[in-house]
């Protein structure tokens, strides 16, 4: 499976979360509402998710694999990092 398109909205708003990201696989499958959010050891990948009638959140869709979880957040982040440079703002 391969990435063939990563768009980036970024979010204006002060606060952790800084992008919502959509990715497609193929030109076939697309994942939207991925979440690029800043942390305390820098900027991670959050799967779209649903809250549950405990209050709890639980993944829409995920990686099953690490190693594909891996790929995503690099393939995201290095897309977030390409657009903001763009803009002048950098990290």
């Amino acid at each position: 499976m391969e990435v063939t398109d990563v768009r980036v909205r970024k979010v204006d708003k002060e606060g952790k979360m800084k992008a919502i990201v959509s990715i497609t696989f193929d030109e076939e499958f697309v994942i939207h509402d991925i979440k690029v959010i800043e942390g305390e050891k820098g900027l991670f990948i959050a799967m779209p998710s649903r809250k549950t009638t405990d209050g709890e959140y639980r993944d829409i869709a995920h990686p099953i694999r690490s190693t594909t979880r891996e790929l995503l957040q690099q393939t995201i982040l290095e897309k977030y990092q390409e657009d903001a440079e763009e803009e002048g703002e950098g990290f």
